[in-house]
């Protein structure tokens, strides 16, 4: 982590939820600040404010789902790096967000070994 600080926006309507991918970003080393938002609106105003090096943004979410988010932050900054976060059931969706743009995504319940696997994957992603 020595190379530079790492900003992570995790957008998840549920606290609980973004409580655990926070202790996982931070029990990983993978960031040195961890931005969080309730929902797709926030997050794509917490990614033009804050520019984290990436992102995990939940499915579904109320104001704006996590699609609709992505799209957004794909406007913003076509390189950005976005992890979806998602159920085992939601398989289309998924394979609709990595076609908008998404880099991964991480199913819940989390394994916690593998979804810091798949952010320090993505994180080192030109």
């Amino acid at each position: 982590m020595s190379y530079s600080a790492k900003k992570i926006l995790v957008v998840d309507d549920a606290s609980f939820m973004r409580t655990v991918l926070k202790d996982i970003v931070k029990g990983n080393g993978l960031a040195t600040e961890v931005i969080e938002a309730a929902d797709g609106v926030e997050g794509v105003k917490a990614y033009q404010a804050q520019k984290p090096d990436l992102v995990t943004m939940d499915v579904n979410m109320p104001r704006a789902d996590g699609i609709q988010a992505l799209r957004a932050i794909m406007k913003i900054d076509p390189t950005a790096k976005v992890v979806m976060v998602t159920s085992v059931e939601q398989k289309q969706i998924v394979q609709d967000a990595m076609k908008i743009g998404a880099r991964d995504y991480i199913v819940k319940p989390f394994d916690r070994s593998n979804v810091g696997l798949v952010l320090n994957k993505v994180m080192r992603q030109k």
